[in-house]
């Protein structure tokens, strides 16, 4: 097909191309059961992600391109770097999860990485589960002039609401021990952009209180299934451990677990 774009970011997303105003995907088992999910969003009236246009002649999904910039990592300081912003990205994710509220999976329905799922459990609720996007941070948001929206919807699956905040927190925030290569030239005041994300979330005063224990076990989750993943040679995640993802994910873990109490004393004051 002529006038392919390829489009970059994405660490587990390959061959990614825009066409005109739509965007080309590969395809899995599980994208039956993401594109219910994107229509059913559509029908709830939420503009925060991509509408469901079907599938090319080559059999890749066909998505609407939604128009703006992706803050990480260089735009992250300049795109997400108020307050303000920061609550606005919370109103996005409570929006989605209203949304998809009464979304009601097929029994058969495939979703990526279900081995994930064990660790969000213990943090579910008298809410249960709802259909989580499970990566809804500053790599996979678009900011438009009038419109904000999450992009790469393809891990997601049932999983507790505060499983989404706390890993929207680790992007966004973000939470890292420094964050020059986002444009942070200055200690970030995580506890003040935690505070605005769970304002613009409407995190109940429970959720607040716990949610900096949750971050710590969202990056432990995510560390800990990289390092089993590389270690077992499955790409791209055997390259993405050789090119510095590990340790990178192993300071954030250890940043936020000597932080987290401090947070949860500010979130809850």
């Amino acid at each position: 097909m002529t006038g392919e774009e390829a489009l970059h970011g994405g660490n587990l997303s390959a061959a990614v191309v825009r066409v005109g105003s739509t965007v080309r995907r590969p395809t899995g088992p599980w994208t039956p059961s993401v594109h219910a999910l994107l229509r059913h969003l559509e029908s709830r009236g939420f503009s925060g992600a991509p509408r469901v246009l079907g599938f090319d002649e080559q059999g890749r999904e066909t998505l609407e391109f939604v128009a703006g910039g992706v803050p990480w990592p260089g735009a992250h300081r300049a795109l997400l770097g108020t307050a303000v912003a920061v609550a606005r990205v919370g109103q996005l994710l409570r929006a989605f999860h209203d949304a998809v509220a009464d979304f009601r999976p097929d029994p058969g329905a495939i979703w990526q990485f279900p081995e994930m799922a064990a660790d969000a459990g213990p943090f579910a609720d008298e809410r249960g589960v709802i259909v989580c996007h499970n990566d809804p941070a500053a790599w996979n948001l678009v900011i438009g002039d009038d419109r904000w929206a999450f992009i790469d919807w393809d891990v997601a699956g049932p999983r507790p609401p505060i499983w989404d905040v706390a890993y929207c927190a680790v992007g966004v925030v973000p939470i890292a021990p420094e964050a020059t290569h986002a444009g942070w030239d200055e200690p970030i005041p995580v506890a003040e952009r935690l505070r605005a994300l769970a304002d613009g979330y409407r995190l109940t005063p429970a959720d607040r209180r716990r949610l900096p224990d949750v971050i710590v076990e969202r990056i432990r989750s995510s560390y800990t299934h990289l390092r089993r993943r590389a270690a077992a040679g499955i790409a791209p995640w055997d390259q993405l451990w050789r090119d510095g993802h590990g340790d990178a994910w192993h300071a954030m873990l250890e940043f936020a677990e000597v932080n987290a109490a401090g947070w949860g004393d500010q979130l809850d004051a």
